[in-house]
């Protein structure tokens, strides 16, 4: 059902998301339960009649000793831009990322890399599918100065949900 009502918003809004389509749904981050690792989840879901994805994506943490609970919240809007996609990132904390997205050759694996902006930091947001409804991912940071030396920031696994 889903890949159809996908086809047909397809056809509405001309917008070709087959490199994207896997990501769309609703996740739930799974984890080793480590004391002060997070929780959360996000979402990819299309709005304006198939013309954007909207990921919204949450992380609660808790309190540990010498720091209090809190809760990091973001949205991202991901568009078209001819044949290939773009997003605008914003959070809770102040943050706008622009990024431009690419898919790799077998479809596994889609990554978020920000413009070389000076003189601040670049960002790359890597999603890999693991298996049908299981993925990895990784945020990764790259310091001023040195736009491709990206070391690994987050990572984590997210289940995909799936109506019974």
């Amino acid at each position: 059902m889903l890949p159809l009502l996908l086809a047909a918003q397809q056809s509405k809004s001309g917008v070709d998301w087959q490199p994207l389509l896997w990501l769309i749904g609703d996740w739930t981050g799974t984890g080793g339960g480590e004391p002060g690792q997070g929780s959360g989840g996000f979402s990819f879901h299309q709005d304006l009649q198939g013309h954007v994805l909207i990921r919204k994506s949450f992380s609660e943490y808790p309190a540990t000793a010498g720091k209090p609970a809190y809760r990091h919240d973001d949205l991202m809007i991901v568009y078209p831009v001819g044949k290939d996609f773009q997003a605008e990132y914003f959070d809770n904390e102040g943050h706008v990322i622009r990024y431009a997205i690419s898919a790799s050759s077998d479809g596994n694996t889609i990554t978020f890399v920000s413009e070389e902006a000076a003189p601040g930091p670049r960002f790359r947001l890597t999603y890999h599918k693991n298996g049908e409804n299981t993925l990895a991912g990784t945020f990764e940071i790259a310091p001023p100065g040195k736009p491709n030396g990206f070391a690994k920031y987050l990572e984590w696994t997210a289940q995909k949900q799936v109506a019974k």
